[in-house]
């Protein structure tokens, strides 16, 4: 059974709609009124909190703590800052992806790691013989994800001086009246926005300022499925979702590499060992045999499938994950969809996919599946670049 997130005192009285789903273990909502649609608004016009405390999370402390997860993560984190945030993944033996999520740097020997699954026993057996501590924080440490336009201004209302020099991801100690946290300029929607993270304690008296701070500037409660949408029209995946752990694959065909997920800005393969390395090596030398990429579905051609039977289009109310097929104008299977939306900003019908990467090129005309009256049908596609949303506010 769901447990109770350290913020479930305030966000039960405030989910209306009664909608909750289990997020690694921790009651979620999903949205707090009947619709998501004013929490998706709100993240792209004013702002939205949302908990993100079910994140896994890890602190690697002590004086191997930069070598061990360099060993670990395909990115070298000796190379990151004190003060920075670096976005990972991790993989097996065999190059294939395990997680994805941050490193940040909080002191000289002091690293957190964010995750989507349990990694701890993995962590542990790369880390043996090697002077480090790592402690599961998961239940220890609270996290608010506070997104949209208005939320600099926001927290330039409690933490001006910690703020209005605090670049993409980077990340600080604030002091929000008194309460100590940690601010890092972070998120999962692919706007402006940050990450408040906090001892447990201090949860509802942290989750009440950053309320009441964020009424005159729109500030609303948002639950998962709003999120879900704008996390899409950024372009992120989602394990589980979008690729699947190599731990958790029933056949060698559903794992991926970094390179198939678009990830290979991330992997720095010259230097010290760390794990998959040669795997990726051989991987990199062959090139992917897939490719991660954004899709652009044709509305004029689903409207038309629907009008044949008399209906209007029929599309789903939130972000879908049920996997679509994706094929080759002459109707060959090239891979699938994997989830997507219609992003009420951009007024686009959107999807990530998987596809053979002799179909990955800009601009590529490709056929995706839809159904309508129980029958299949295909609509034409165009692969464009990713994120599909990308505010310059964000980085600026």
């Amino acid at each position: 059974m769901p447990i109770a997130s350290p913020f479930h005192s305030r966000t039960a009285k405030l989910c209306s709609s009664n909608s909750w789903k289990d997020w690694a273990g921790v009651h979620a909502v999903r949205s707090y009124r009947t619709s998501h649609e004013p929490e998706y608004f709100a993240l792209r016009n004013s702002a939205g909190i949302i908990d993100v405390s079910p994140l896994f999370k890890y602190d690697f402390q002590g004086p191997d703590a930069a070598r061990v997860l360099s060993r670990i993560m395909t990115r070298d984190i000796e190379q990151l800052k004190l003060g920075r945030v670096a976005y990972v993944c991790w993989c097996d033996d065999h190059g294939k992806v395990l997680d994805d999520g941050t490193v940040a740097r909080l002191d000289d020997d002091f690293y957190r790691v964010t995750a989507a699954e349990p990694s701890l026993s993995w962590f542990h057996r790369l880390s043996r013989g090697s002077h480090v501590s790592i402690t599961d924080t998961t239940s220890a440490v609270a996290a608010l994800s506070l997104q949209g336009p208005t939320s600099r201004a926001i927290l330039l209302e409690l933490a001006p001086r910690e703020v209005e020099g605090l670049k993409y991801f980077g990340i600080t100690t604030a002091s929000l009246q008194g309460h100590d946290v940690w601010i890092s300029r972070t998120g999962y929607t692919g706007d402006l926005g940050f990450e408040i993270w906090t001892e447990n304690h201090q949860a509802e008296a942290i989750y009440d300022l950053l309320l009441e701070s964020g009424r005159p500037y729109g500030l609303l409660p948002v639950g998962l499925d709003a999120m879900d949408v704008s996390r899409i029209e950024a372009g992120y995946i989602m394990n589980g979702v979008d690729y699947n752990s190599a731990n958790h694959c029933l056949t060698e065909e559903r794992k991926v590499s970094p390179f198939e997920l678009d990830l290979g800005w991330s992997v720095n393969l010259d230097r010290e060992p760390f794990a998959g390395q040669a795997a990726l090596q051989r991987a990199i030398a062959s090139g992917p045999s897939r490719k991660l990429v954004g899709l652009d579905i044709d509305w004029d051609e689903l409207e038309l499938v629907f009008d044949h039977y008399g209906l209007p289009p029929e599309l789903p109310t939130a972000a879908w994950r049920d996997g679509k097929p994706v094929y080759e104008l002459n109707g060959e299977w090239i891979g699938q969809a994997t989830s997507g939306v219609w992003s009420p900003i951009l007024k686009k019908n959107l999807a990530l996919a998987q596809i053979k990467a002799e179909f990955a090129n800009l601009g590529t005309r490709v056929k995706f599946e839809i159904t309508a009256e129980y029958r299949r049908h295909s609509v034409s596609a165009t692969v464009v670049s990713r994120p599909f949303f990308n505010p310059a506010r964000k980085r600026s």
